[in-house]
């Protein structure tokens, strides 16, 4: 142990969390839009309490599940395509903004996902979270915001696309206002981080992206920067929560909350994702392009729902069974199962079944094998000396981060010219 109170293996842990989010938005490019990014949040969150050790948040794993990919896939209903483009356009004026708006859209995955999650952590008998109360807050937020920035003053990032980005934030900021006047300090916390973290990843990712094709690098950079904002989120995550105070002891759920929660985690998100991605009609579309027979495109199909059932009923079986008093080995399990399954689909959608199998899927194997190495040599993850509140010094990294990505916008246009995809935002005389 050295004088900050941390070792090694707190960093191994923080690096599993930040590995297993990035590999599973990765994957999440396959499937996009909000039930893509629920499931992904899902297996970040399972990473999170698996890596922690604590074995009373074993017990609340489900609901903490369950508010991961509720707070993280929100932010899947923002457009961001456009923006992306933003980037790659040969003037500063529009590249920096385009980073700077993939920071704020990076930035409310990560406040709202990361706000949630850790509410789910810090609610005790002492102070308990009013879910009901926190939910109507944030549609209000989201709706007033989203009304007065879009609707009175056209405030728009990305016309004509959907400016959902607007609601998003209003929802986060009702969310920073619960955490405050409640004083959920560590959540507040956890949200500052978060936010700063995954809205650096998204950017910094945008950079990656546009700078391996400006390489010619003959890889997936696309994923590139899904892999960046994960990671990043991921790593912020992990770090903040293993850095603050959080209660003792968590409350036990109740049996129905963590039907609820089970239910909606691997039964309903996942459908969704089937119904949108790997269903026999989309899936004929999806691989017509390959060549081959419809009848492999059914055995796709089919496959990809039997592995979302099993991983649903082996599951519900192992936590009924305990009487949903999980521990690590159940937790462990769940996260494993559904983090497979999801790489797994993946693959399926890909078109493993024609004998397609892409390099960036080949990656997400390794990354499994490493993050699941990792959980092998994990310890306690908690430092010594945790934090409550957002302290100064984060406050100070909020300027540094923009002026950063700044600077990576002004390094790109003066890389390359215009590009392919290039879009622009603002018209130059």
């Amino acid at each position: 142990m050295n004088k900050t109170g941390t070792n090694k293996n707190q960093w191994l842990s923080i690096l599993g969390v930040a590995m297993a989010l990035g590999t599973a938005w990765a994957v999440r490019g396959q499937f996009g839009h909000e039930q893509g990014a629920a499931w992904a949040a899902a297996i970040g969150a399972l990473a999170l309490v698996v890596f922690s050790g604590r074995k009373d948040w074993y017990t609340i794993v489900l609901p903490v599940t369950l508010a991961s990919a509720v707070g993280w896939g929100m932010g899947g209903m923002i457009s961001y395509g456009a923006i992306v483009g933003y980037g790659r356009a040969d003037d500063f004026l529009n590249a920096g903004y385009g980073l700077l708006m993939l920071f704020v859209i990076g930035g409310l995955y990560g406040l709202i996902g990361g706000g949630l999650t850790a509410l789910t952590l810090e609610s005790s008998e002492k102070k308990k979270v009013q879910w009901a109360r926190v939910m109507t807050e944030m549609v209000a937020g989201g709706l007033i915001v989203y009304g007065f920035l879009v609707m009175q003053l056209e405030i728009l990032m990305t016309p004509p696309r959907s400016e959902a980005w607007a609601f998003c934030l209003g929802a986060g900021l009702a969310l920073l206002w619960y955490l405050a006047r409640n004083n959920f300090s560590s959540s507040l916390r956890v949200a500052f981080i978060t936010m700063l973290g995954a809205g650096f990843g998204f950017a910094f990712g945008n950079f990656l992206q546009i700078t391996g094709n400006i390489l010619k690098i003959n890889f997936n950079m696309w994923n590139v920067m899904e892999y960046s904002i994960g990671f990043f989120g991921g790593l912020s995550l992990a770090y903040s929560i293993f850095t603050s105070v959080w209660p003792e002891k968590a409350i036990a759920p109740k049996p129905w909350e963590n039907r609820i929660a089970i239910l909606i985690s691997l039964v309903i998100i996942p459908l969704i994702v089937f119904m949108e991605s790997l269903s026999y009609e989309t899936l004929l579309k999806r691989l017509q392009n390959i060549g081959g027979s419809e009848e492999i495109v059914l055995l796709s199909s089919i496959v990809s729902g039997l592995l979302i059932c099993s991983v649903f009923l082996i599951n519900w079986v192992k936590f009924e069974k305990v009487s949903f008093n999980s521990g690590k080995s159940q937790v462990t399990f769940l996260f494993i199962s559904l983090f497979s399954a999801y790489v797994a689909v993946s693959f399926i959608v890909t078109g493993i079944f024609f004998g397609k199998v892409l390099s960036n899927h080949i990656l997400y194997l390794v990354n499994i094998f490493i993050v699941l190495l990792l959980l092998r040599k994990s310890e306690s993850p908690f430092f010594d000396k945790p934090e409550t509140g957002v302290s100064r010094r984060f406050l100070i990294l909020l300027p540094l981060v923009i002026a950063v990505i700044l600077l990576l916008g002004l390094i790109l246009v003066n890389i390359h010219g215009e590009i392919s995809g290039a879009n622009h935002r603002f018209t130059l005389n």
